[in-house]
């Protein structure tokens, strides 16, 4: 048998998690997979087993999650076997070793009835975490994966699903029974104080918070675990920029206003004022032009004007939900103790989470109305206006060329522009 397959096994599987990496596999990652091949030698080292019997085992542990990497986790079993097959395929003659590696990895499956040695240490090797200090670090890494997986968590459930399958879990080989099964113990009733002590801190918050059932939003389940999902998230956070960037187009369009009707008004008073002493009858064609970019640049100022409230809240209107502490008109005269005491509160409270940003988006929607509501009101008066202006002038210069007034000296005919 070429013993340089070890080496290969090894690297495959390893440039496999490498060149397909995913940042949702939390748990089932490369680290997992080379800890389970370090347990199957560790618990293999215990048994006499052959060289071909080793070969399985070590192939096996390599290739058993590396389905995790192209599927869903309840189809990854199947998925890894396929992978395996691919690759021992070119590598070996014996077809029944290529089967014992596939029985092996598919004896992982829950609900697990390992038969034989090999699946036996395999399994056991693969839950050895579940019976030693590092399963509190496993078991975050765990639900991590199913947070990132699902987009959602409820951490109660998870921990309560994972003291169950602690509870029915055995392991097989008498090497783990013996070294393991007592710390396994320990791990599921530490995790189990863990839920009960936080299911009476959840309740204590409840309370001084007057949390009411019936206040919840309407249509949004609650997440438990305090953490919105990733879709209400995104949608959430798309909404707020895109009433930002068109309250920022509304801005930039009233700066137009402000900025042409102020080069207009300076072109007024410096140039046509003074003509108007040797050409009155261009004084109402003036005024007119005067007052129409005068209203707009007002209305534009109106629309661009920001609005500031009180910017305080008192303890009652943060337990009521009353204000919104995204915006920071509500806060910017409390004191940052109190600010940062009203956010905890809040971040801990997902209905009231939910509510302030809904609450903020419906207020940017509210000022977005106003602004736009405005600046199409100074459009539409600049617009009109510049064709009453012009069209006053044009009437002024063709009713009065050439017919200059009583006061005016002249020597000729001629246009006074």
């Amino acid at each position: 048998m070429d013993h340089h397959i070890y080496k290969k096994v090894e690297n495959y599987v390893t440039g496999l998690f490498e060149s397909s990496h995913d940042d949702a596999l939390a748990f089932h990652n490369l680290k997992h997979t080379q800890t389970v091949v370090a347990r199957t030698k560790e618990i293999a080292g215990h048994y006499d087993l052959s060289e071909k019997e080793m070969l399985i085992l070590f192939t096996a542990a390599w290739f058993h999650d590396t389905g995790h990497l192209f599927t869903e986790p309840a189809k990854h079993e199947a998925m890894s076997v396929e992978i395996m097959r691919k690759f021992m395929t070119p590598e070996t003659d014996d077809p029944d070793l290529i089967k014992e590696i596939e029985k092996t990895i598919l004896s992982t499956k829950a609900p697990r009835n390992p038969t034989t040695l090999l699946q036996q240490i395999l399994c056991d090797a693969d839950t050895y975490h579940l019976g030693t200090k590092e399963f509190k670090g496993s078991n975050k890494a765990a639900m991590d994966e199913y947070k990132l997986k699902t987009g959602n968590l409820d951490k109660r459930k998870f921990n309560s699903d994972t003291i169950q399958m602690l509870a029915t879990h055995q392991y097989y080989t008498k090497y783990c029974k013996e070294l393991l099964t007592k710390r396994k113990i320990q791990n599921m009733k530490k995790l189990k104080n863990k839920l009960e002590e936080s299911e009476d801190d959840k309740g204590e918050k409840l309370a001084s918070m007057n949390f009411v059932e019936g206040d919840r939003l309407a249509g949004i389940a609650k997440d438990k675990s305090g953490l919105m999902s990733k879709g209400i998230q995104t949608m959430l956070r798309l909404t707020s920029e895109n009433h930002l960037k068109l309250s920022d187009m509304a801005d930039h369009k009233a700066n137009i206003l402000i900025s042409v009707n102020s080069i207009i008004i300076s072109v007024i008073l410096s140039v046509l004022l003074r003509k108007l002493q040797s050409d009155a009858y261009l004084t109402i064609p003036t005024i007119i032009f005067l007052l129409v970019a005068v209203t707009t640049i007002v209305i534009s100022i109106m629309a661009t004007r920001p609005k500031v409230s009180e910017g305080t809240f008192s303890d009652q209107d943060v337990l009521d939900k009353k204000t919104n502490l995204l915006f920071f008109g509500n806060f910017h005269r409390v004191s940052f103790e109190k600010y940062e005491v009203a956010m905890r509160r809040m971040m801990i409270d997902t209905d009231y989470l939910y509510g302030s940003l809904i609450k903020d988006i419906y207020s940017l929607g509210t000022v977005l109305g106003r602004k736009y509501k405005l600046v199409r009101l100074a459009y539409n008066i600049f617009m009109i206006g510049i064709v009453v202006s012009v069209l006053a002038f044009a009437i002024a210069v063709y009713f009065y060329n050439g017919t200059p007034p009583p006061s005016s000296v002249t020597e000729g005919i001629g246009s006074p522009l």
